[in-house]
């Protein structure tokens, strides 16, 4: 089983996909990784060896910021914003939408469960 940054690849998956369940690495990213470390995208996570596993390591410590630092500089980020006072920081610390969808009729996922007014 290869464990990359802290999680385990699905061993049955081609490993072009099986990258993507790393946090901050997209499917374009692990196409750059594997290219540069010169493996073929075809390959399963099974059949990776040790040597496949470590040169994926290290080209992902080199030039991605993955996992506990992407999650931490994320949350950074919206603190910060929220700290300025800016719009978006007061629709993150308000959980609604701060993208500019509409919120009448939608956006229920972000304002959770609907609180019926004045049903009697």
């Amino acid at each position: 089983m290869a464990r990359i940054s802290g999680v385990d690849l699905p061993k049955k998956k081609r490993i072009e996909y099986g990258l993507t369940y790393v946090y901050g690495i997209g499917l374009h990213a692990s196409r750059k990784i594997l290219d540069a470390t010169g493996i073929d995208y075809n390959k399963r996570v099974y059949e990776l060896s040790e040597d496949d596993v470590a040169a994926i390591t290290k080209e992902i410590r080199a030039s991605h910021v993955v996992e506990g630092d992407l999650r931490k500089k994320v949350a950074m980020d919206i603190k910060a914003l929220m700290d300025l006072g800016s719009y978006r920081g007061l629709r993150h610390r308000r959980g609604l939408p701060c993208r500019g969808q509409k919120t009448k009729t939608n956006a229920r996922t972000r304002k959770g469960k609907r609180k019926t007014v004045g049903a009697a």
